[in-house]
C-alpha cells in the first residue's frame, strides 16, 4: 500500500485522517511491525492490521480521532487476550496519528518520495503530542516506527521506514505458467521484469510491479540485472531453459536460480552444463523442480500458487539470517 498518496488524498477529500502503525509485538499477532492503515473520518480506510476486532476497534478509534481534526500522536499497547477477548495471546503496540489539512504539503512531498518504489527514512520531532514535518533521512533504518526521548523527556523524535522493499525477479517465459505466476507475485513484494522473445504473448495490461521486456535473445538480459535478482525460467524451449541457467549459474551473482521442469529434466540439465565446463559447485545452485513439489497438480495457477509460497520462504529464510548475523556482530563490536 502506497501510504501517503493515500494521505495526501485524504487530506484533500476529508480535511484529515489517521494514520495507524503497528509499532511492536509481542508474542503472537494478526499482522507484523510496520504493518498500517489510512482511517478517514468516515471509518473507511485503506490497508490492514490483520482483520479481527483489533483492527475493528482501532478503526473505530482513529476514524473518531480523526474526526475531529486536530493534530495528535495517540500511542497504546493492546493485550489480545485480555483487552480484546482474542486467542492470539500477544500483545501489539499500535500509534494513531492524525494528521489534518496543514500537513498536506508534507503528505503530497512523500507521496511523491513513496513513487519512486525505493524504502526511505524519515525523522519528525514530537511536541506537544503532535509530529512535525517529516524530513528525509539518508539513513537507512531497521525498525518502521522508533521513539527517541531525551533524559527530562522534554523532547522527542520519531525517526520511521516507508517504502517496501522488493526483491527483483527476472521472469523468462510469457506462456501459461509465466502469466500465472505475474497474477500470483502481483501483490507480493517483487519487482519483475518479464521477458519472452515473442512479444505478442504478452497480455496488454500487467500488474503495477511488473514491465515487460521483449527481446531476440532473452537469455543476454541476464547482463543487465542487478545483484541479488531471483531468475525464474519458464519459457516454452527447454534449449532457451538451458541457455538462461547456464548463463545465470556462470555470473555467480543471482539470489535464486530455478528452472521449471521434472527430476528428469534436472538430471539432464546437469549432465548438459558439466559438458558446458560448469563444476559441481555452480550446477549444485540451480533450483529444479521450482516451486513446492507437494503439490501435484499440474494447473498453471497451483504451479504458481507452489512457486511463489516457496520464494516468499527463501526471502523470509535470507531476512533471518541477516537479523542473526546483524547481531552477533553488534554483540561482537561490544564485546558481548
Amino acid at each position: 500500500m502506497k501510504v501517503w498518496a493515500h494521505i495526501s488524498d485524504s487530506l484533500k477529500t476529508c480535511g484529515s485522517c489517521a494514520l495507524v502503525t503497528v509499532v511492536d509485538v509481542d508474542g503472537s499477532a494478526p499482522r507484523e511491525e510496520g504493518a498500517r492503515m489510512v482511517v478517514r473520518p468516515d471509518a473507511s480506510f485503506f490497508g490492514t492490521i490483520g482483520g479481527g476486532t483489533l483492527e475493528l476497534e482501532i478503526i473505530r478509534k482513529a476514524a473518531r480521532l480523526s474526526a475531529d481534526k486536530v493534530a495528535l500522536l495517540d500511542m497504546q499497547t493492546v493485550a489480545l487476550g485480555p483487552d480484546l477477548g482474542q486467542c492470539c495471546g500477544g500483545r501489539a503496540k499500535l500509534s494513531i496519528e492524525v494528521l489534518t489539512a496543514n500537513y498536506g504539503e508534507t503528505a503530497e512531498l512523500l507521496a511523491r518520495q513513496e513513487n519512486s518504489g525505493q524504502v526511505f527514512t524519515t525523522s519528525a520531532e514530537l511536541r506537544d503530542g503532535c509530529v512535525g514535518p517529516r524530513r528525509l533521512l539518508e539513513e537507512p533504518v531497521t525498525h518502521p516506527f522508533s521513539l527517541f526521548e531525551s533524559t527530562d523527556k522534554t523532547d522527542a523524535r520519531i525517526i520511521e521506514r516507508f517504502g517496501e522493499a522488493r526483491t527483483p525477479l527476472a521472469l523468462f517465459g510469457a506462456g501459461h505458467v509465466g502469466k500465472a505466476l505475474v497474477l500470483a507475485l502481483a501483490p507480493l513484494p517483487f519487482s519483475i521484469t518479464w521477458i519472452d522473445s515473442r512479444s505478442d504473448q504478452f497480455p496488454g495490461a500487467v500488474p503495477a510491479n511488473v514491465t515487460k521486456v521483449a527481446l531476440d535473445n532473452p537469455a543476454s538480459a541476464l547482463d543487465d540485472l542487478p545483484s541479488g535478482t531471483f531468475v525464474l525460467a519458464v519459457t516454452h524451449s527447454h534449449a532457451l531453459d538451458e541457455e538462461i541457467m547456464a548463463r545465470a549459474l556462470l555470473l555467480q551473482r543471482f539470489g535464486y536460480c530455478g528452472v521449471i521442469g521434472s527430476k528428469t529434466k534436472r538430471a539432464r540439465f546437469i549432465k548438459r552444463l558439466k559438458e558446458r565446463g560448469l563444476n559441481d559447485l555452480l550446477i549444485a545452485q540451480m533450483i529444479c523442480p521450482i516451486g513446492k513439489t507437494t503439490i501435484k497438480s499440474k494447473h498453471p495457477s497451483a504451479i504458481a500458487a507452489g512457486i511463489a509460497v516457496d520464494l516468499l520462504e527463501r526471502i523470509e529464510a535470507g531476512q533471518i539470517r541477516e537479523t542473526t548475523s546483524s547481531g552477533l556482530a553488534q554483540n561482537m563490536t561490544h564485546g558481548q
